[in-house]
């Protein structure tokens, strides 16, 4: 040990608690502050009635919390974790090592989550795993969604080929556009969360959404090419980019996205790619998109008179566009000059 200068020193001489500044529970974050400040100092030991050791508290996660009020969290203040995993025993035991190491959620992520294997892999982890709440998907119909939710799912991810790397439309030719497929999974969902997968490109495609039924939204090609998203910013003809594909593209089937599309034992020359690779404009910190995300959808609730998300979910009305009536919906009859930050066609 560092410092000990003889070995058989007992601890207590060594680690001493005289001057350790020590927060007893019950305590709130006002009085975890006012001691740091007190102490000059940024840990915290925080201790029970019986003095028994409970956690180290920073002034770094007292600053998360103030900054990030609505953060999810579990019950120690962690941010909650979930994880995809896959059919078959392989997928099994992924699930299993992940609820080892403490995922809070279990995703059964397939292209086609209206299969026996999905159904089994579910009913599977519920039944070995039953506090761990699992999302099973991807469907597009109400029969396939109540199939999941009689399996034990404890929400349903819809979407079959909306995203813009998918081509599981023009490969397949299977799909359901993505508006009438939450409308249809919703319904037959009842109190089970539907969640939207795909299609977003507009904050208003996401209370759209959510105007459907949806209980929230998955996106990737909104934030793809932010700081946060995989790969290298690259120059191309003057412009920052950065790569994106498709879970179904040759690439990414490649490395292991395979058994999502059933192809796992395919070999490489003979996959069959439901998605593309390519690269969309840099976009800087996800934080500025999400703000945008929030920003369209709360001012969606405004326009409809919907104080919270539920009321978004059931109370909001749908009338048909014609295709005049969406391009005066988009800018029209002027040159853009500047971009926005929240509008961008192409």
């Amino acid at each position: 040990m560092r410092f000990a200068q003889d070995e058989n020193t007992p601890v207590s001489v060594m680690m001493s608690n005289e001057n350790l500044a020590i927060l007893h529970e019950p305590a709130d974050r006002t009085e975890a502050i006012s001691l740091m400040k007190a102490r000059r100092i940024e840990k915290l030991l925080v201790t029970d009635a019986e003095g028994k050791l409970t956690g180290l508290l920073t002034l770094k996660d007292t600053e998360q919390s103030v900054l990030y009020p609505t953060a999810c969290k579990d019950d120690l203040g962690r941010l909650r974790v979930a994880a995809a995993s896959t059919v078959g025993d392989a997928g099994y035991e992924r699930s299993a090592a992940l609820i080892d190491a403490g995922v809070d959620l279990v995703v059964i992520d397939t292209a086609h989550g209206h299969s026996e294997g999905v159904g089994h892999a579910v009913t599977r982890i519920k039944k070995e795993f039953g506090n761990i709440q699992v999302v099973a998907g991807n469907v597009a119909t109400a029969e396939a969604t109540r199939a999941l939710i009689d399996a034990g799912a404890d929400a349903v991810k819809v979407g079959i080929g909306p995203g813009s790397i998918c081509t599981t439309r023009m490969v397949a030719g299977v799909g359901v556009p993505q508006l009438t497929a939450i409308m249809d999974c919703a319904s037959a969902a009842g109190d089970i969360p539907v969640i939207a997968d795909g299609g977003i490109k507009f904050s208003g495609d996401f209370a759209k959404a959510i105007a459907a039924g949806a209980s929230c939204a998955m996106i990737g090609s909104m934030i793809a090419g932010t700081d946060e998203s995989p790969g290298e910013v690259i120059l191309y003809q003057g412009r920052s980019f950065k790569a994106y594909r498709g879970m179904g593209s040759l690439g990414a089937m490649a490395r292991g996205s395979a058994d999502r599309y059933f192809q796992k034992d395919a070999a490489s020359d003979k996959l069959v790619p439901e998605g593309i690779e390519g690269q969309v404009p840099y976009k800087g910190p996800a934080s500025a998109v999400l703000h945008q995300m929030v920003g369209g959808l709360r001012a969606a609730m405004g326009y409809t008179g919907n104080a919270n998300i539920e009321a978004m979910r059931t109370r909001c009305n749908f009338v048909k566009i014609t295709g005049a009536g969406l391009k005066e919906s988009h800018v029209h009859d002027v040159q853009i000059t500047r971009e926005s930050p929240n509008y961008r066609i192409g």
